[in-house]
């Protein structure tokens, strides 16, 4: 059920999710609110001329955001940051522009995501001080699924019901589920299945498995839009090889 659009919002803990210029001196500022879910705002005269305050809208830090009125675009009356956190910068940093991308891409205007927004600020205080960032990827990518109704049937097969079976191979149908077959290039092993569902992604292959499938069932739900994050990763590795 979406929220309804309140005249007037003060000290709202929140993340900017994505920002563009708007007109000469200004912003349009697509924000994760905890209680209103992702919300456009328009920032004025923020940007060029002694007053700017552009820097008063950095990404992945938690934010206190007051706006006021009603319709699509709210105006932004108040930013104040809600607590110290450490920046995210390398690896760290290209993780935080995918999940705002994922954030962006997935969620839809004035519908609230408690849980969501939970697991995205662990995750931001978690990914610049541990080295095992692929594991935190891989489990907001589950739940992000999973709280917005895409969520991976990973207890049994899609034909007969059967337990996944920890030797067995399968092919993994998004918005069906996984189907028992050979050994392949599209196929998945039982036991990356039943890792992921615990939550334990112990050895290389498992996480290359589960990373395989997870990108693909997230690209078929963005309609085989691609996420330009991605890109820029690649992109990256590549020049510091």
């Amino acid at each position: 059920m979406q929220a309804s659009h309140p005249h007037r919002i003060q000290l709202q803990p929140g993340y900017v999710l994505h920002r563009r210029p708007y007109r000469e001196t200004s912003l349009l500022v697509d924000v994760f609110s905890r209680e209103y879910g992702k919300v456009g705002l328009l920032a004025k005269g923020v940007r060029g001329g002694k007053t700017a305050r552009v820097d008063s809208l950095p990404p992945f830090r938690p934010l206190l955001l007051s706006w006021t009125g009603k319709g699509e675009l709210p105006l932004l009356t108040g930013v104040e940051s809600a607590a110290p956190s450490p920046p995210l910068q390398g690896v760290a940093l290209y993780c935080g522009f995918y999940l705002n991308e994922l954030l962006q891409a997935f969620l839809h205007r004035h519908d609230p995501q408690p849980l969501l927004f939970e697991r995205y600020a662990g995750l931001l205080a978690d990914l610049p001080v541990t080295g095992d960032k692929d594991r935190l990827l891989r489990a907001f990518e589950l739940t992000l699924l999973q709280e917005l109704g895409y969520g991976l049937q990973l207890h049994c097969d899609a034909e007969h019901h059967r337990d996944i079976q920890p030797g067995q191979s399968y092919h993994y149908v998004p918005d069906r589920g996984p189907i028992a077959a050979r050994a392949d290039a599209g196929s998945i092993r039982g036991i990356t299945l039943i890792a992921l569902r615990e939550g334990r992604l112990d050895d290389a292959a498992t996480r290359r498995e589960a990373k395989w499938l997870l990108r693909r069932v997230i690209h078929h739900h963005l309609a085989g839009r691609p996420l330009k994050s991605r890109e820029l990763f690649r992109q990256k590795s590549h020049e510091s090889s």
